[in-house]
Formats: structure tokens, C-alpha cells, sequence
């Protein structure tokens, strides 16, 4: 259902609007989280630590997809705010004609260097096979990947972020009966859960794509163009950054990763298992960003400006209500959450984990108020404010990640720069949000 995200109430319609989307985040993460609890528990810990050391490198593809994803739903929710359909219908078409495209590249290159960006992570030779097997399967469904992205990115831009749910819920049930049926009975190993994610994201996006195409057909409007450089031009000016904030977070990752993987196998499952978590909650948060985006761009598009203002009220009461159970489970049941991935005399693994749950947890709010904010700078078009804070986040902890852990001589200092970058980060955010407030929307708000 195509939503109108300019009238209403801003909290009621962001809370309808947000709550498909985090139970797709739900559903999306299962995926990943999935893959490691069956490699874990019924191959054992050594799969563990090869779906985790491949991680890093399918998030980079991951942060490319969800990059454009963005880029795409800024301008199309700008052009549906503004009811400007011929245009709008232009921008979707060009949007999956370019995306399909990057990702035939993208699955090229990922083939002919799979093995390198292994090695470069320093993967113990233990594991690398594994990892290797992992991580071709599931580069060859990268068209998939990005299909499915970009599908969404459409769906949320109109307003409709039930849609996208409905096919995670059926794609991630599939999954996870795949996953068992190849790895328990068939013996596949780390090839089987590959192979579920593959077939399942397969179905999943393929349908996504039919059930788009006959939405936008309902549309009405004059005859448009299905290609076109200039409206390409305009969505990589919001699609650029944000891939490469994205990718660059991901890259940032790649060196913690590679750091991670210097201390054993066993903090490698360790910390596979507990970022996966992590990534659930971030995840989570980054979908209100996405939802304050596709808003704050819709009423841009309708020219009204004092509703960004009462949206992101409402967003931040949406964070901390959000936040507050990762934050609960993380830290007070680290233990527990840990024993999901990987069976209890494995004490170690778990141990490692529980330490990283807590260390960064207590932060959420933090980063959650960050990603809400930049929501609105990217639904805004200040790509250079949003970006700025984005990297001022990933050197940060980047840089920390070896320092720290080298003057510890421990993994706990790979994990305190976490809450340090993200702390650094979330101020930057706010000040650019302060101005931009003041500047346009407080202005705005005077004239109304």
C-alpha cells in the first residue's frame, strides 16, 4: 500500500510506517544469524569462525546494495512528495537498469578475488577453505541481492513498508528450513548454508521485482522515459555517498576483522557470533534512519518543512524505545544470547562475546540518536554533513581498534573503540543537525 508520509500526525505515521520496516529488519537478520547458530551448532566451532571471517566481505557488497537502496528512495520519495509521477516512474526504471548492471560487475570482480580478499584478512588457514566455499556461493547470488534492494528501496520511497516484510517473513522461513535440510540431514556443511541463503534470497527477490512492476503500472502518468543519464546523475548525487559511507564503514570492519583474526581462531567465533548481534541492533537503528529519510524527503518534496522538525521528535522516542530491549539483553544477558550460536562447553568462544555485548551495548542510545539524525541530513540532500560524520566514526575506531589492542595487547581494546567513535560521532551529527534546524527548518517554521 502506497503511503503518504506529508499528512498525519508525525508520530503516528512514523511508528506505522517504521514498525513493518524493523520487523523486516528482524526477518533480514535472520539470514545472516541463521547461517552462523546451524554452522555453529551442528558443524561445529571452526564453521563458525569461516562464515564470521568471510562476514566482513559479503557486508561490503551488503553496504553497496543498501547504499543504492538509499540513494534511489531519497529521490523517488522527493518525486512522490511532489506528485511528480512521469518523473518518478523514470527514476525507478533507471534506478534498476543501473543497479543490475553494478551488480554483473561486482559479481565478476568478487569471483576473481575471493581467495585474495581472504588472505589480505589474514583467514587462518584452518578455516580459509571454508570461507572460500562460503563466500563464492554467495557472490553469485549478489544479482539477487541487489535486486531485492533496490525493489525495497522503491516500496519504502512510495510509503509502503509492509510489502518488503511479507517477503522476508516467507524468504527467511524458507531459509531457515533450508538451512537445516542441507547442513543436518545432507551433510552439505558450510556449502548448505550458503546454498539456502542463495535459493531462498533468490525466490525472494524475483518476486519482489513482479510485485513492483505491476504497483508502478497502476501509477498514472504521461509517457516517460525508461533510461535516463540525467535522472541517473541525480540519484548517484544521493546514491554516491551513501554507498560509500556504507562501503567505508564496511571497509573500516575489514581492518577490525583483520585485526580480530591475529588472535585465533577462537576470538574470531567469538566475536563472528556477538557482531552478529551487534549488527542486529545497528540494523535495526538504521532503519528508523532510513524511515526519517524517506519522510524528511517526502515533505521536503511537498514543500513542508516544519514537519521534518516534529518527525524527528517522534523519531527520537522511537530510538530509545527501540534501543532499550538490545540494551537489556545485551548486557544483562550476554551468556544467554551467546549460547544461541554456540553450545555451552564451548567457553571461550562465549566468553569472548559476552565481553564485546558489554562493552558496547550501554552506547546504543548514542548511535541510534546518530543514525536517526543523519536519516533526516540524507532525506535533506546534505551529503557532506552526513558523510563527514560518518567517516569521523569509522577512522576513529579504525585507528583505535590497533592502538588499543596493541597497548592492551588484547581483543578488549578492538572493542572500546566502538562506543569512543560512536560517542565522537553522534555529537557531530547533532551539530549538523542544530544547523540545519536553525537555518531552514526554524526559519520556516517563522514564516508559517
Amino acid at each position: 500500500m502506497i503511503t503518504d508520509l506529508t499528512e498525519g500526525k508525525p508520530s503516528k505515521i512514523l511508528w506505522s510506517f517504521s514498525m513493518p520496516m524493523l520487523l523486516s529488519v528482524v526477518f533480514q537478520q535472520l539470514y545472516n544469524i541463521v547461517d552462523s547458530i546451524v554452522a555453529g551448532k551442528f558443524v561445529g566451532a571452526s564453521a563458525l569462525a569461516a562464515v564470521g571471517a568471510s562476514y566482513p566481505i559479503t557486508m561490503i557488497f551488503m553496504a553497496i546494495a543498501t547504499g543504492a537502496n538509499i540513494g534511489a528512495a531519497v529521490i523517488i520519495s522527493q518525486l512522490f512528495g511532489a506528485k511528480s509521477f512521469k518523473q518518478l516512474k523514470t527514476a525507478i526504471f533507471t534506478s534498476l537498469i543501473s543497479i543490475v548492471a553494478l551488480a554483473a560487475i561486482l559479481t565478476v570482480f568478487g569471483y576473481v578475488f575471493c581467495g585474495s580478499m581472504l588472505n589480505l584478512l589474514q583467514t587462518p588457514g584452518d578455516i580459509l577453505k571454508d570461507s572460500k566455499t562460503y563466500l563464492n556461493i554467495y557472490i553469485f547470488g549478489l544479482i539477487f541481492l541487489f535486486l531485492y534492494n533496490i525493489c525495497t528501496g522503491v516500496f519504502t520511497a512510495l510509503g509502503d513498508s509492509k510489502t518488503p516484510l511479507y517477503f522476508l517473513i516467507a524468504s527467511s522461513v524458507g531459509n531457515i528450513i533450508l538451512d537445516v535440510i542441507f547442513v543436518v540431514p545432507m551433510g552439505m556443511g558450510v556449502a548448505g548454508v550458503a546454498w539456502a541463503t542463495f535459493i531462498a534470497q533468490g525466490i525472494s527477490s524475483i518476486l519482489a521485482f513482479w510485485v513492483m512492476l505491476k504497483r508502478i503500472h497502476k501509477i498514472r502518468s504521461d509517457k516517460y522515459e525508461k533510461f535516463s543519464l540525467r535522472m541517473l546523475l541525480n540519484i548517484s548525487k544521493v546514491a554516491v555517498p551513501s554507498i560509500l559511507q556504507q562501503s567505508f564503514v564496511s571497509v573500516g570492519n575489514l581492518f577490525i576483522q583483520s585485526r580480530v583474526n591475529s588472535f585465533g581462531y577462537e576470538v574470531i567465533a567469538g566475536y563472528s557470533a556477538a557482531v552478529k548481534l551487534n549488527t542486529f541492533a545497528i540494523t535495526s537503528f538504521s532503519t528508523l534512519g532510513n524511515a526519517m529519510s524517506s519522510y524528511t524527503a517526502q515533505n521536503i518534496g511537498a514543500g513542508k518543512l516544519i514537519r521534518i522538525s516534529q518527525g524527528f521528535k517522534a523519531g527520537i522516542i522511537m530510538l530509545i524505545v527501540v534501543a532499550m530491549p538490545f540494551i537489556c539483553a545485551y548486557f544483562i544477558f550476554p551468556h544467554s544470547m551467546m549460547n544461541i550460536f554456540v553450545n555451552a562447553d564451548e567457553a571461550a568462544i562465549i566468553d569472548v562475546g559476552k565481553v564485546f555485548l558489554r562493552i558496547i551495548s550501554p552506547f546504543y542510545f548514542l548511535i541510534a540518536v546518530k543514525l536517526t539524525i543523519d536519516g533526516i541530513l540524507r532525506g535533506a540532500g546534505l551529503m557532506k554533513e552526513f558523510m563527514v560524520s560518518t567517516f569521523a566514526d569509522l577512522l576513529l575506531r579504525v585507528i583505535l581498534a590497533y592502538v588499543l589492542s596493541y597497548m592492551m595487547n588484547s581483543e578488549i581494546g578492538i572493542w572500546m573503540s566502538w562506543p569512543i567513535g560512536w560517542t565522537i560521532a553522534a555529537i557531530i551529527s547533532s551539530s549538523f543537525y542544530a544547523v540545519y534546524y536553525r537555518k531552514t527548518i526554524q526559519k520556516s517554521e517563522f514564516l508559517g
